[in-house]
């Protein structure tokens, strides 16, 4: 009896090792899951186009087509997701356009279109 409840206890302890590394797991893509989102909502105060954003997203799946060995196939897309919105050029040049805007307005010969 005493051998069969350290079993169990083993078994228990495999589970709950288990339990934890799907936790960990689970809250590393809501946190990449949460980086996507942040992205999408800069690019949307930006008025991406639907078709440059459907682009993305086209380019993220198509690369993501064949899964790498040893990695879960939903974070790899997150991650790529990701990778392809922070190279995008609109959020790249936002803090460039930001930081012409107050000059222009300060130069009253100049004339903003």
């Amino acid at each position: 009896e005493l051998q069969q409840k350290v079993e169990e206890t083993e078994v228990l302890k495999m589970e709950l090792q288990m339990l934890e590394t799907e936790r960990v797991r689970l809250s590393l893509v809501e946190e990449k899951l949460m980086d996507v989102l942040q992205l999408l909502q800069q690019l949307r105060d930006l008025n991406i186009s639907k078709r440059a954003l459907g682009k993305i997203l086209l380019s993220t799946l198509e690369s993501c087509r064949d899964p790498q060995p040893g990695k879960a196939q939903l974070f790899e897309v997150l991650d790529t997701l990701q990778q392809e919105l922070t190279a995008c050029e609109l959020l790249h040049r936002q803090p460039m356009e930001q930081a012409q805007s107050p000059r222009s307005l300060s130069n009253p010969l100049v004339i903003s279109c």
